[in-house]
Order: structure tokens, then sequence, then C-alpha cells
């Protein structure tokens, strides 16, 4: 089976944030390693297959997912786990770097409800696609179970939501422009809650397209969140292209949250901060917790990070190629081609390196 494992990696006690240059050749050190993995010199019990890896960077540490093909999810753990400690130790200059997490990150109420539902009349579709619409359907009514109480449900998710607020370090309460001090906490974290959601979905995405060697415009399979980008690409989305931007995604949110965000950096920055409001109001919604009040707050938080709306004119087919027409010319429209969608919109903003173009040359 596949298992997707989150690994976190500190910093040593006593080291200093990394700069803008150690991050990079952090990544760099680190995706050599992974490449230079061989599985089979380990120990019989953990010895799994690779499938993939991402690798994101931030001042205090890395954020590491790793794709394996295990027989169970703790033999998933602990091989992770080995393959990690083994390739930091190989590096002299990440030796000392402790892993603090290294686990499967599971929706413990979903698990549950699959396991206690195994081979009953609620036991979860057959059908991919009939599963993922029942696990995107909202929370049920008290009606819907024995001790299913969905305002306390609401209220723990709205205590979650305002504890992670300060997460989003870029941001000050006042980036969402309203009065309530609540709503702009709630929107804060409803977005941080959403980064981990959207991440994880879109590392099942890549895995999806991966394994059937396709597009999304021809994918049998259901996606959770490629097939919300603009439709007249949907046959230049692969493998690559969703890790990719996979990668642009966590890059983006790496900054929300680390306090380095500036400006965004690139199209597929803009599109991926589209999907994580969606991801965010889908969120808030599901709990009933999406009021007016949260709902400008999160409209002003785009409206403040958004430069310009360029990117919706994507969904408009009707509107494909203005940036190169008069008129286009005349509003001053970005370059919206695919083949730019990576690359940074002036020379003051940069795009995380395994989602450059010149990734497509190695």
């Amino acid at each position: 089976m596949t298992y997707i494992v989150t690994v976190d990696v500190g910093l040593p006690g006593g080291v200093p944030e990394l700069g803008p240059l150690q991050r990079v050749g952090a990544v760099a050190l680190l995706e050599d390693g992974f490449r230079a993995v061989d599985t089979a010199r380990a120990p019989a019990d953990l010895r799994v297959d690779l499938v993939d890896s991402v690798v994101a960077v931030h001042p205090r540490g890395a954020l590491l997912k790793v794709v394996v093909d295990a027989p169970a999810l703790e033999a998933a753990e602990r091989a992770v786990r080995f393959l990690v400690e083994g390739l930091l130790e190989r590096s002299e200059l990440l030796a000392d770097w402790p892993i603090d997490r290294c686990e499967v990150v599971l929706h413990s109420k979903a698990a549950l409800e699959s396991l206690e539902a195994a081979g009953g009349p609620d036991a979860p579709p057959a059908d991919p696609a009939a599963r993922k619409a029942r696990h995107s359907e909202p929370p049920r009514g008290t009606g819907a179970g024995i001790g299913h109480d969905a305002d306390a449900e609401a209220q723990g998710a709205r205590r979650q939501m305002l504890g992670l607020a300060d997460a989003l370090h870029s941001f000050p309460p006042a980036t969402f422009g309203v009065r309530a001090e609540d709503d702009a906490r709630l929107a804060a974290g409803a977005l941080v809650w959403a980064t981990g959601v959207l991440v994880d979905h879109l590392f099942e995405d890549v895995q999806t397209l991966s394994e059937e060697d396709t597009t999304v415009a021809e994918c049998d399979s259901p996606l959770w969140h490629l097939e919300a980008l603009p439709a007249r690409y949907a046959l230049q989305y692969d493998s690559l292209f969703a890790r990719r931007f996979l990668v642009t995604v966590i890059a983006l949110t790496t900054r929300f949250t680390d306090g380095t965000f500036r400006r965004l950096s690139c199209v597929a920055e803009e599109l991926a901060l589209k999907l994580l409001l969606d991801e965010a109001r889908v969120t808030l919604e599901t709990f009933g917790l999406l009021g007016d009040g949260v709902s400008t707050a999160l409209e002003t938080f785009a409206d403040t990070v958004h430069e310009d709306m360029d990117h919706t004119w994507l969904y408009d087919d009707s509107l494909d190629g203005i940036e190169e027409s008069p008129v286009g010319n005349a509003l001053g429209v970005r370059p919206l081609r695919f083949k730019e969608w990576f690359t940074p919109l002036d020379k003051g903003r940069h795009v995380h390196p395994y989602a450059t173009d010149d990734q497509l040359d190695t």
C-alpha cells in the first residue's frame, strides 16, 4: 500500500535561522540525498519502495513528504525514519539536524468511521469517485449517528482554528480588514488548517497521476484539486506539473507561516492561493463557521495578497491570449501563458528551485 509520510526536521539547538542561500543549499543536499537512496541496503524489516519525495526548507528546518510503498502504516513510518536518519548522517552539514516528527498523517475521524463501518451498511464505497464524494460531504446532523454532536464538533473546530491563527506569521490581523478580532483570527486559522488539507490532497493527486501515467484531462480516477485549475490546459497537467505545483504550494504557505512572505512570485502561486482560499472556505462552511465577518475577512485577505486578478481570466476561454492582444497591452495584463506559470513575475521574485523552468531540463 502507498503511504505519504510527513517528516519535520529541525535545526540543532543554538543554530540561527537559515538564510535564503542556506535554504537553497539545504534543498539541494536533501534532494540529492533522496536520489542517492538505495532501499535495498536497508534491513529486511525496514525495506520499502521509495516512490517519490518532496522537500521544502524553511528558516527553522525542513518539511519532507516521502511517498513509499509499504506493507503497513507502521512499517512505512519506521522505514522512512531510518531512511531520513541515514540521509542526514551522510551529510556533514545536516548530520546534527533532529527529526521532530515522522508519521503518516491520518484524518482520525474518517479512519475511525471506516473501521467501525467495515463490512456493514455504512462501509465506505468501493468506487473511488463515490468515496471522494462521501468524504467531501459536510458532517451529517445529529441524527446521522449515535453520539454525534454537530455543535460540539463545530466549536471544537473553531477553537482549533483560533489556536492556529498565530502560525500565520506574515499577516497581522489588519490584513483581514475586519473589526471583530475573532473573525480575523478564524480566517487566519482556517488558512493554516486548509494548508494541511490542500497539501495532503495534492500529494494524493500527484500519486494518482503518477500511477496512471496520465494527465488531469485523461485521468479516470477522481482528483481533489488539480481539476480546479484552468480547464484549457488540463491536457498539460501531468505528474511532473503536479509535483511542481505541489512544491509551489508548500513554498508559498511556508512563507505565509515563517514570516518571510512579501509578494506572490509567479502565476502558479496566484493559482495556488486561489485553491487555498477555496479550501479554507469549504472547511469553514463544513463546520458552519463561514459567517459574514469571516467571509469578508477572507475576501479582504485575498484582495490584499493578490496584486491583481489577471489569473482569473485563465478560467474564461473567451479571453485566451488576452495578454498578447492590444486590449491586454492597454490594461497591462501580465503574461499568462502556461509555459510561464512558474517564471518569476519580475527579477525581484523567486520560485522554488524544484518548480522553476530549469527543472524541465534536468
